[in-house]
């Protein structure tokens, strides 16, 4: 014999915490997201300043095994 469940008359709350986010906290970082992403698609766009050849040689290690 299946024994019976008790559902509740209403939903449950949380207890009436409610957080309301400004426009930009959502705005600003899809917004650099999507700079970065296009910044990862054409990096030529990129003005990027002579470093160490290490790292340059690193990001382009990393660059053509993303590229794969």
């Amino acid at each position: 014999m299946a024994a019976r469940t008790h559902s509740r008359p209403h939903p449950a709350t949380t207890g009436g915490v409610h957080i309301r986010l400004p426009w930009w906290a959502l705005a600003l970082p899809a917004l650099a997201f999507i700079v970065l992403f296009a910044l990862i698609l054409n990096p030529s766009d990129a003005q990027a300043a002579s470093g160490d050849p290490a790292i340059t040689h690193l990001l382009e290690r990393a660059q053509q095994f993303l590229a794969r």
